[in-house]
């Protein structure tokens, strides 16, 4: 028997928590009580030490015949039960789910229809209450994930790759003011791009994805959002005219942090 990896819809790769259970070659007697400890267990994920979170990492699958309990377990979470497990030949299995996280963390395995939505959020990320929304939302997340608000701003620039200071440095390079300025008017006066770039991380972040796969969308959506000239529109004090010409429905997905049509492609 071999590791079967599972496709769902929106392209996310799982395995089964039976499947594994086989393939590692671990007692049969012992199944329910070792996978019940597999989402007790403490491991190192991409986005820090924590808990198995349920509907992220892993979820019930609902079986015809209901007698064995069963699970879809995401990638990540497959190969940090593999190697903390005893199973003699889970070195095989490791090198197998890293080799292909390593590919959905890359954003190799996009859809058709992801590809599609990460153009429709550059676009409605020109709207800065898009941008204000997905930061606030993952502020929101952080506090609550790590009860530690003071260390926002680090954790922060540590995803974007740069803090306030440092753009301020850089301007005053430049023989620019930066004093007085919010770190998105901060952003603009260097690239504007980048506020977009923002964003889309913060929003992803918010949804629960790792800081790999929430920087390479980021990426990806700068470089839609440069091809097409994106403009960035402060809509937060007044309605912008043109916003009618926007994905309307995601735009109010992202300002109200709903899983709709497009979110749920994640």
């Amino acid at each position: 028997m071999d590791l079967e990896v599972l496709v769902s819809k929106k392209g996310t790769k799982v395995v089964t928590a039976t499947n594994l259970y086989q393939v590692l070659q671990l007692p049969k007697s012992q199944y329910l009580p070792t996978v019940r400890r597999w989402f007790k267990e403490v491991y190192e994920f991409k986005d820090g030490i924590r808990l198995p979170l349920h509907l992220q990492d892993y979820a019930k699958r609902h079986t015809e015949n209901g007698v064995v309990d069963d699970y879809y377990i995401s990638v990540e979470l497959a190969k940090l039960i593999t190697l903390n497990s005893t199973s003699k030949v889970k070195r095989k299995y490791a090198n197998r789910l890293l080799s292909l996280e390593d590919k959905v963390e890359n954003a190799e395995l996009l859809t058709k229809e992801q590809v599609v939505a990460v153009l429709e959020l550059a676009k409605v990320m020109g709207l800065i209450s898009c941008q204000q929304a997905s930061e606030k939302e993952h502020y929101r997340r952080f506090e609550k994930e790590t009860g530690a608000p003071s260390t926002w701003w680090g954790h922060r620039a540590d995803v974007l790759g740069y803090s306030t200071s440092k753009i301020k440095a850089s301007l005053q390079e430049k023989g620019k003011q930066p004093k007085g300025k919010s770190q998105r008017e901060l952003l603009f006066q260097i690239d504007k791009y980048e506020t977009i770039r923002a964003g889309v991380i913060d929003l992803f972040l918010a949804l629960g994805k790792t800081e790999t796969y929430a920087r390479n969308l980021g990426d990806l959506a700068k470089v839609f959002a440069k091809e097409l000239g994106i403009e960035i529109w402060d809509d937060s004090k007044a309605p912008v005219a043109f916003t009618s010409n926007l994905n309307q429905e995601l735009i109010h997905e992202i300002h109200n942090m709903h899983k709709g049509e497009l979110l749920s492609l994640w």
